[in-house]
C-alpha cells in the first residue's frame, strides 16, 4: 500500500499500458496527473488549443496503432476539446480523453451557479462510445480499467474518463498496488471462426470476378501485408472507403484508388463476390447500393467486422463474420494458399482492363499540368509534393477544394500515410493532425496540403510545431475565398453565366470572399520557415529549402481562384449525397 493522488494513479496505469505521449494543455486542476506523467517520462505535447489535442491524439493513434491520449481541464478546457472529440469519434480513431471536473459536492448535478461547471460526462457521452466520472477516489482504478477496456473493445472511438479535481490532486494513503493490463482487459484481437474462413475461401476461389472492399478496420488492425497477400492470391481488385485510402500502395496493379470514381463503380458492379473488411459501407461508399454496386441478389457479400452491429447494416450480407480484420486476413491467406486457384488469367485480364481505364482517366487529369501560368494551377501542388517528399511521408489533406485537388493528384506509395477527416469533413483539423503525425513519425517530414480558409482555423499550431521540433511543411493554397461554397452559390444564383464564364462578377456571391493573410510572414513570426510562391518552379525551390531546413515551414501558394474552384470530381461529390436507387 502507498500514498498517491488519483491523477498519479491514473498516470501510472497509462504507463503500464505503454502510453508514451499525452496531448493537452496543462492546468492546475489536474496537476496530480500531468506531474506524474512528467516524472514517468511520458511526453506531454502541448498544443495551443484543446481541440487540437484531440486531433493530434487521433492522428498519433491512427499512424502508430497505439492508444492516443489527450486531456482537458474542467469547464472551458472541456468545452474547447468537444469539436475535436466529435471528429475523432466520427473518424473512428482510438482516443482516450482525460478531463478534470469540479468537486462532486457541486457537480453531477450542478448545484446551481457553480463556476466552470457543465455536464461534461453527459455531453461527451452523446459524442463518444464511453463516458463516466469517478464518484469517489476509491473508484478511480475501477473506472480507469473500464475506460481502457472500452478503448480496445469493438470499433475504435472516443472514450472519456472524468475525475473531479479533489480526487485528481488529493492524496490518499493505502492506495492498492497496480495490476497489469492482462488482468483487467483482453490483449489479443478477436479471431475468426475457422469454418467461416473456409466458407469465405470457397466462395472467393469459385468466383468469376471477386473483389475486396477495405475500410478503416484494416488500418487499425495493421493488416497491410495480409491484405496485399490475399488480394494477390485471388487477383482481386481492391477498392477502399475514403478513410482507408492507402491500405494498399497505389503502385500495385490491384489497387483501385478512390478518386477514380467511375472505375470504382465499374469494379463494384462487375464483381460477383465481395469481401468487405472493416467498413460500414456508408454514404461515401454509396451505401453499397445500386446503381453504384451490383444488386445484392446478384452479388455474394462476405463482411468481416470487429463490431457485430455493423454486419449487414447497410448492405445485405451472405456471410457475416465478427472478427479482427487482420486475424481474418491472415487465416484466409493460409487457407487460400492450400487451394488451387482457377480462372486467374481471366481475373488478371480484368485487373489490367481497370488499370487501362485509370491510366486513360489520369492522362485526362494530367492535361492540367501543362498549364504553367501564374498564379499556379492547383493540379501542380500534390504532383510536386509527391516528387519531392519521401515515399513514406504522411500527406494530410485539409479544406474543401484544396483537399480534392490533393486527393486527385497524390499517389499513395506507402500504406497508412494519408490523413484527413474523410468521415466528417472538418476544416482546420489538418493543422493539428500534421503535428500529431510528426510526433508519431519523427524521422520523416509531414506534408500538409491545406486551404487558406482551413489554415485560418488553427494557425497558432505552427508555433506548437516549432516548439516540439515537429517536421511539418504546410502548403497553403490561397485563393482568398470559400471556394467550394462559392461554386455552389454561383450555380444557385446564376447557373447559365457560371457555365459560360466559369465565374461571377465581384459582389454577385454572398459573403464567399476572404481577405489577404500573408501566411509566410505569419510562419516566420512564430519561428518557422516561410515562403510565398506563385509558380511551379518557385514551389519546387521553396519545398526543397523547407526540407533542407529540417524543421517546420509554411509555404503560401497563390493559386488561380477560378481554376481552384473548378476542382475535379465535384459532380461525383454531389451525386454521392443523393439517395441511390437501391
Amino acid at each position: 500500500m502507498t500514498t498517491a493522488s488519483g491523477g498519479a494513479l491514473l498516470a501510472q496505469m497509462l504507463h503500464q499500458e505503454g502510453v508514451e505521449k499525452v496531448f493537452g494543455i496543462i492546468d492546475g486542476t489536474y496537476f496530480g496527473f500531468y506531474s506524474e506523467l512528467h516524472r514517468l517520462g511520458i511526453e506531454i505535447v502541448t498544443p495551443r488549443h484543446e481541440s487540437c489535442a484531440a486531433h493530434m491524439a487521433g492522428a498519433y493513434a491512427r499512424l502508430t496503432g497505439k492508444l492516443g491520449v489527450c486531456m482537458a481541464s474542467n469547464g472551458p478546457g472541456v468545452a474547447n476539446i468537444l469539436p475535436g472529440l466529435v471528429v475523432e469519434q466520427a473518424e473512428g480513431n482510438r482516443v482516450l480523453v482525460i478531463t478534470s471536473a469540479r468537486r462532486p459536492g457541486i457537480m453531477y448535478p450542478d448545484r446551481g451557479g457553480a463556476y466552470q461547471c457543465f455536464n461534461q460526462v453527459g455531453v461527451i457521452g452523446q459524442i463518444g462510445k464511453w463516458s463516466h466520472s469517478a464518484s469517489a477516489f476509491e473508484r478511480v482504478p475501477e473506472l480507469a480499467h473500464k475506460a481502457l477496456r472500452a478503448c480496445w473493445e469493438g470499433r475504435p472511438g472516443v472514450v472519456h474518463l472524468d475525475i473531479p479535481e479533489n480526487f485528481m490532486n488529493g492524496k490518499q494513503k493505502n492506495v492498492p498496488a497496480l495490476i497489469p493490463p492482462s488482468r483487467y482487459r483482453h490483449q489479443t484481437s478477436l479471431p475468426p471462426d475457422p469454418e467461416q474462413v473456409r466458407q469465405a475461401a470457397d466462395w472467393l476461389t469459385s468466383a468469376t470476378a471477386p473483389m475486396i472492399h477495405a475500410g478503416s478496420g484494416v488500418i487499425h488492425a495493421g493488416a497491410f501485408e495480409a491484405l496485399a497477400r490475399v488480394a494477390g492470391i485471388l487477383q482481386a481488385p481492391v477498392t477502399t472507403s475514403w478513410a482507408a485510402r492507402g491500405v494498399l500502395p497505389e503502385t500495385v496493379s490491384l489497387a483501385i484508388p478512390m478518386p477514380h470514381v467511375n472505375v470504382n463503380h465499374k469494379v463494384r458492379n462487375e464483381a460477383d463476390t465481395v469481401l468487405v473488411l472493416g467498413s460500414r459501407i456508408g454514404e461515401t461508399d454509396w451505401w453499397g447500393k445500386p446503381p453504384y454496386w451490383r444488386s445484392p441478389s446478384e452479388q455474394k457479400t462476405i463482411q468481416v467486422d470487429i463490431d457485430a452491429s455493423i454486419l449487414g447494416l447497410n448492405k445485405p450480407v451472405d456471410l457475416a463474420i465478427q472478427a479482427d480484420a487482420g486475424r481474418f486476413l491472415a487465416a484466409l491467406a493460409t487457407e487460400l494458399e492450400q487451394r488451387q486457384q482457377t480462372g486467374l488469367e481471366q481475373r488478371k485480364q480484368r485487373v489490367a482492363d481497370y488499370q487501362q481505364l485509370m491510366t486513360k482517366e489520369r492522362s485526362g487529369w494530367n492535361k492540367a499540368l501543362a498549364d504553367l501560368s501564374e498564379p499556379i494551377h492547383p493540379a501542380h501542388i500534390a504532383t510536386v509534393c509527391d516528387e519531392l517528399f519521401p515515399d513514406n511521408s504522411v500527406l494530410v489533406a485539409d479544406g474543401g477544394n484544396a483537399a480534392i485537388w490533393a486527393m486527385f493528384y497524390h499517389k499513395v506509395r506507402t500504406p497508412n500515410r494519408i490523413l484527413s477527416t474523410f468521415k466528417f469533413g472538418m476544416l482546420g483539423a489538418g493543422m493539428a493532425q500534421a503535428v500529431g503525425a510528426a510526433v508519431a513519425l519523427p524521422d520523416t517530414p509531414v506534408c500538409c496540403i491545406i486551404g487558406d480558409g482551413a489554415f485560418g482555423f488553427h494557425p497558432q499550431e505552427v508555433e506548437t510545431a516549432v516548439r516540439n521540433k515537429a517536421r511539418v511543411i504546410w502548403i497553403v493554397l490561397c485563393d482568398k475565398q470559400w471556394g467550394m461554397v462559392k461554386m455552389s452559390q454561383q450555380f444557385m444564383l446564376r447557373p447559365l453565366k457560371t457555365m459560360l464564364f466559369k465565374k461571377l462578377d465581384e459582389n454577385e456571391t454572398i459573403k464567399a470572399d476572404l481577405g489577404e493573410i500573408q501566411f509566410d510572414q505569419l510562419a516566420r513570426s512564430m519561428g518557422a520557415f516561410g515562403a510565398r510562391v506563385s509558380s511551379v518552379e518557385q514551389l519546387r525551390e521553396a519545398i526543397d529549402l523547407a526540407l533542407e531546413n529540417g524543421g517546420c515551414g509554411v509555404i503560401h501558394v497563390d493559386v488561380d481562384p477560378v481554376k481552384h474552384m473548378w476542382a475535379p470530381g465535384l459532380v461525383h461529390f454531389k451525386k454521392m449525397h443523393e439517395e441511390p436507387q437501391g
